[in-house]
């Protein structure tokens, strides 16, 4: 005999337990993570409604939606219930909440300290579950010229072109450089490619008179400053 399913369509609720509905009633900050992802994801399977389907998902990623917003479009899909267009639409709804964070980092206009740097480029590159280097360009007072990615994808001396930062560095009219990465892993301990990269860094950079302020190693809720360490 087949078991019938204890699952029922979100449609047969009643109006107040209605995502949808239980919004716009009740206001947005009423809803659980789990309602607004169901709202993204529309409907559910025969088995399973949107709720149900949306707290699955968040088990999953330990209830974090920080974690959740890690995933990738392939990993999404191996959820039952998520297809490729469910999954791009939980991304790009994770992806808006990330810049909205990240939106407090475009005021930072002037480094001060080595918080600045990581308020300014910990949206950018906290959650990333791969590496890149970036370099920020300063003026002798300290404010950002410019900001951009170096290399992604690991750090080695390969992937570090010298001539490159220094060429922008003379563009922009820089005198001071910060270096920043970020550790996925989350250890905030130097690697020697770290140190080793700092170093080449600085002394090509002496040679123009511009001078390697810091390097920061940026995570997901912390940071290492070579500077504050004493280790320029």
């Amino acid at each position: 005999m087949q078991k019938k399913s204890t699952s029922f369509s979100i449609k047969d609720w009643a109006d107040d337990d209605k995502p949808r509905e239980k919004l716009v009633q009740k206001g947005r900050s009423v809803l659980s993570d789990a309602e607004l992802i169901a709202i993204l994801i529309g409907s559910g399977s025969r088995d399973e409604s949107a709720v149900d389907l949306s707290k699955r998902i968040l088990a999953a990623t330990e209830n974090s939606l920080n974690e959740l917003g890690k995933l990738t479009i392939k990993q999404l899909m191996q959820f039952k219930g998520i297809g490729e267009a469910k999954a791009v639409t939980i991304a790009a709804a994770l992806e808006i909440g990330r810049r909205r964070r990240g939106g407090p980092a475009q005021k930072v206009s002037k480094i001060n300290s080595s918080a600045d740097v990581f308020e300014l480029l910990q949206p950018i590159l906290g959650e990333l579950p791969h590496e890149e280097f970036w370099i920020v360009y300063l003026n002798n007072s300290n404010k950002i010229l410019h900001k951009e990615q170096l290399s992604k994808g690991g750090i080695t001396g390969t992937l570090v072109d010298v001539r490159l930062v220094l060429k922008q560095a003379l563009a922009y009219g820089a005198v001071g450089l910060i270096l920043a990465h970020n550790h996925p892993s989350g250890t905030l301990k130097p690697s020697s490619a770290d140190k080793q990269i700092t170093s080449k860094l600085k002394t090509a950079a002496a040679a123009l008179d511009i001078k390697i302020l810091d390097h920061l190693i940026i995570t997901e809720k912390a940071y290492f400053s070579f500077a504050d360490e004493q280790m320029l």
